[in-house]
C-alpha cells in the first residue's frame, strides 16, 4: 500500500508540471493567439502528454521488461487520445452545454482525466501492477 501511494504522489508531481504546460498553453494560445478553445485544448494536451510520457515512464511507473518501448508508447499514446476525447468532451459539454469559462472546466477536464490516465497506465504499463 506504500508503494501505491508513493506512486500516486510521483503520479500527482509529474501531473502538475504536465497540468501546468497544458492550462498555460490553452490560456496563451487562445487569450493571446484567439485560436478557438477546443484547437487550444487538443494543441495544448498533446503538448502535455510528450512531456507526461517521458517522466511518468522515468519516475512514476516501472517498465515492462517483456515490453518494447515501441510498443509501450503506442499504448501510452492510445490511452492518451482517449484521455484527449474525454478532455475534449468536457470541454465542449461544460462551455457549450453549461455556458461556464473555458478555463475552469479545464480544471474539471483535467481531473477526470487524470484517473483515467492513472488506472490505465498503472493497468496497461506498470510493471508493478
Amino acid at each position: 500500500m506504500n508503494k501505491l501511494i508513493a506512486q500516486i504522489m510521483k503520479f500527482g508531481a509529474v501531473g502538475a508540471v504536465a497540468f501546468v504546460i497544458d492550462y498555460g498553453l490553452l490560456a496563451a494560445l487562445t487569450e493571446i493567439f484567439g485560436v478557438n478553445y477546443l484547437v487550444s485544448a487538443t494543441i495544448s494536451f498533446t503538448a502535455s502528454v510528450v512531456f507526461n510520457y517521458a517522466a511518468s515512464m522515468r519516475y512514476v511507473f516501472t517498465h515492462k521488461e517483456d515490453m518494447s518501448r515501441r510498443r509501450e508508447f503506442v499504448i501510452f499514446v492510445v490511452l492518451s487520445i482517449i484521455g484527449l476525447l474525454i478532455n475534449n468532451a468536457c470541454m465542449w459539454a461544460g462551455v457549450e452545454l453549461l455556458g461556464l469559462h473555458y478555463l475552469i472546466v479545464k480544471i474539471f477536464a483535467t481531473a477526470v482525466v487524470m484517473v483515467w490516465n492513472f488506472v490505465t497506465r498503472k493497468i496497461f504499463l506498470d510493471a508493478d501492477r
